[in-house]
This record gives structure tokens, C-alpha cells and sequence, in this order.
């Protein structure tokens, strides 16, 4: 069956999406809480201004009105962490709701209590440096979380980061497994974009199919992750014949796109290929064809180099150096976390525009259950242009287990034909 038909209805995404959050507090928040040894973590954000975090801790079915206080709290002694919604958002039985008032003043008094009573050593905040996410906390409401507080509990705050970037980075086994289904699903829509029901050659502009993209998205009640792209690559005889700036896909044309999907709360994000066949042909060019198989060859190093607790930098380091000495051509990594969101959090393995050392990003260490975008390119002459160099960037979505990494729902292991 065609994936796009197994698009879940809104009723039932909320319940699975609630479903595994209750597994990724009690299981992931525990863990992080620990190894970070922060025994209060308290999220502070406001409506329409929700901090990362919070925006991944609320069912779908939920309206958070006004000033929001999620306090997580560790016991010891192998207690079960306790999770304090004290606001007057309803998250069912996520979190415990001891406050039912109004008062915003009575609120943040309540707050002072709750934590003077536990009397943390730690209290984690938002306010990270390296990952954006981790850096949600306004200046607005720390400065009225500082008032709120004797001084003594001001002087143990830390940032969370480490808490902020665990809860983020790191997906349960059931979220693995839906995100199968979500790649299977961003697959189905791409090879629809490639082929002559959104294509005709000679009409259809790269706009044209950006917009097509967007719209079957909207129509099956999903969103994009990013704007989508579409681009043509030709060769220079090609540029010569139809111009510069000309942006209608013709025969001969390489289509390329780089596009994702937000669904069940999942991000996708893939790059892949197609080729507009001339009269009299019945593949891509056996140039280009030879180009995606060292594409797949960097792949395969990629996903042979991952090692639990090694940084991204230290990554990106020991995939250059085997692509390199394999002989294949001109490799780029350029590979991020992905998951709960697009680029953040978990090790950075690289940038267009950096491949040695990405400060601060690139030093986050990779840990089970971390997913990426395996991001990379090759380049080298293709025949078929006279001997230009043609970059074949792709990108295929991938996860760390103990067993390894591996491709989520396999890659593009030929062009797309139009």
C-alpha cells in the first residue's frame, strides 16, 4: 500500500504522541537528570512563546495558557524522579497539578515553596551557550524567577544543557520505529514530486514543484520541517542553450531536492535525485550513475565509523580520513541530530563550509539513540558534461542502537526517472 494512504488521522496521533511521551519521562528524563547530577530541573516559559523543550513535553491536545512552570525534582536513593506541572495547563496525568488558582503571585510563591522544601544542590535552568534549544529560558522570566527566590537557591543555579540535550537528542525504541513510518511517508511524497503527475517537461519550474511539494504536505494535514528546495543542475551546453537563469525542467536535467516532513512530532530530511530522460533514453547517464554508487560508498563509511561517546568533530575526522584513503572523490560530511527538531540538538558532524573542526556543536558526544541526517556529497568529472565537475549531495535519515547505525527506511539507490 502506498505510505501517503497510512497517513494517521489527527485523533490518533495525538494519542500515540501522548502515549510516548509518558515513556520518554519516565524513562529518558531519570537518566539524564542523573548522569548530569542536577536534582531540579524547572522550565519557565510563557503562551505563545514556548520554551524548545516545553514545546515537546505537551500533548497535542493541550492549551497552556499564560506563565508556565514544569519542575522536575530527584529524590535519591532511587526514588522515582517527580514531575510538578504547577501552571494552569492541564497535562493530564503527565505531571502532578498541585496549584488550581489564578494568581500568578500566589504562583510564583508556590514555586519558592516547592523548591525550598526539596532544597536541590543543582537547579538546572535553560540558558545553554552551544545548543539552541537548550537556551530557552527568557532574560525576562529569570530576572522574576531571581526575585522570587532567596539568594542561597539564586546561587545554585546551572545551566541544563546537558538535561536539555539528552531529552532532545535521544529517541525511545517506539520512536525509532515510528520514524520508519515517517520516512516511509516523506519517500512517497518525493516520488511523487518526481514523476509526470507534478512534472511535465518543458513547463514545470522548479518553483512549480516546490509549491507542489508544499501543497500535497498540506493536503494530507502534515508540515514541512523546513522551506522545501528544488534545484536543476546542466551542463554547460545545456546553460548556453536555454540560459543562465532559466529554471523550467527540460530533458536532460538533474533535479534535486532537499525537503522534510513534521509528523507525529518526527522531522525527516532527505536529499535525493531524479533525471528528465531524453528521447530514446531509459536511465541517467552512466556518469552520473557511477557518481551516486561513490555517494553510497560514503555512505557506508559513515555508517561503519560511529562509536558511542565519540564527538562530532572526532566523527567527522575518522569518516575523511577512510573516505579519503578508499579513493572516493572529493567527499564532504555535513551530517546533524534530528528528531524532535530539524538541526538541534546531539553531536555536529561537520558543515558545508567546515570540515575539520565545528567549535562547540561539533564537541557534543554521540549517545544510543541519537538520529542524524546522513548528510554528505561527492564530486568528479562527468563525462557526459565534457568533463565537468557534477557534486552529488545526498541525504538520508539514520539512528545509533547498540547495534550500529543504520538507515531509517533504506536510501535512493537509483535516479528518479522522469
Amino acid at each position: 500500500m502506498n505510505p501517503i494512504a497510512n497517513v494517521l488521522p489527527l485523533r490518533r496521533q495525538d494519542q500515540i504522541i501522548t502515549r510516548v511521551l509518558q515513556k520518554r519521562l519516565d524513562t529518558i528524563v531519570p537518566a539524564a537528570m542523573r548522569a548530569s547530577g542536577i536534582d531540579l530541573w524547572l522550565i519557565l516559559c510563557q503562551e505563545d512563546d514556548y520554551d524548545p523543550v516545553f514545546k515537546t513535553m505537551m500533548p497535542i491536545n493541550t492549551w497552556a495558557p499564560i506563565l508556565q512552570m514544569l519542575i522536575f525534582f530527584d529524590p535519591g536513593e532511587g526514588k522515582p524522579i517527580e514531575r510538578i506541572n504547577l501552571s494552569m495547563t492541564n497535562l493530564g496525568d503527565l505531571f502532578a497539578k498541585p496549584w488550581s488558582g489564578t494568581d500568578f503571585n500566589e504562583q510564583w510563591r508556590l514555586l519558592a515553596e516547592i523548591i525550598e522544601k526539596r532544597d536541590p544542590r543543582k537547579i538546572g535552568l535553560n540558558t545553554g551557550r552551544i545548543q539552541w534549544a537548550a537556551g530557552g529560558l527568557t532574560q525576562n522570566l529569570y530576572s522574576q524567577l531571581v526575585d522570587a527566590l532567596p539568594q542561597k537557591y539564586v546561587d545554585r543555579f546551572v545551566s541544563a544543557e546537558p538535561l536539555a540535550t539528552a531529552w532532545l537528542a535521544n529517541l525511545t525504541d517506539e520512536e525509532i520505529e515510528l520514524f520508519e513510518h515517517v520516512v516511509d511517508v516523506a519517500k512517497a511524497i518525493i516520488a511523487r514530486c518526481y514523476s509526470r503527475r507534478s512534472i511535465v517537461p518543458g513547463v514545470t519550474t522548479v518553483e512549480d514543484l516546490m509549491w507542489t511539494y508544499w501543497q500535497h504536505l498540506a493536503d494530507l494535514g502534515l508540515e514541512i520541517a523546513f522551506k522545501p528546495f528544488f534545484k536543476i543542475l546542466r551542463g554547460a551546453a545545456a546553460k548556453q542553450q536555454y540560459g543562465e537563469t532559466d529554471q523550467t525542467i527540460r530533458p536532460g536535467d538533474f533535479v534535486h531536492c532537499d525537503v522534510g516532513i513534521r509528523y507525529l512530532r518526527i522531522n525527516s530530511d532527505h536529499q535525493q535525485w531524479a533525471y528528465v530522460l531524453r528521447p530514446g533514453e531509459t536511465d541517467a547517464p552512466e556518469g552520473a550513475r557511477r557518481l551516486l554508487a561513490e555517494a553510497h560508498r560514503l555512505q557506508d563509511v559513515f555508517l561503519g565509523e560511529f562509536q558511542h561517546g565519540l564527538s562530532g568533530n572526532e566523527m567527522l575526522g575518522r569518516i575523511l580520513a577512510r573516505a579519503r584513503a578508499e579513493g572516493i572523490p572529493n567527499p564532504k560530511i555535513y551530517s546533524h541530530s534530528l528528531g524532535l527538531y530539524l538541526h538541534e540538538p546531539g553531536p555536529l558532524i561537520g558543515l558545508p563550509w567546515e570540515q575539520e573542526c565545528c567549535e562547540g556543536r561539533g564537541d557534543v558526544r554521540l549517545d544510543y539513540g541519537n538520529a542524524f541526517t546522513m548528510e554528505l556529497s561527492v564530486q568528479d568529472a562527468l563525462p557526459e558534461w565534457n568533463g565537468e565537475d557534477f557534486r552529488l549531495s545526498i541525504e538520508e535519515d539514520v539512528v545509533f542502537t547498540p547495534d550500529g547505525c543504520r538507515l531509517i527506511g533504506g536510501r535512493q539507490m537509483a535516479f528518479h526517472l522522469i
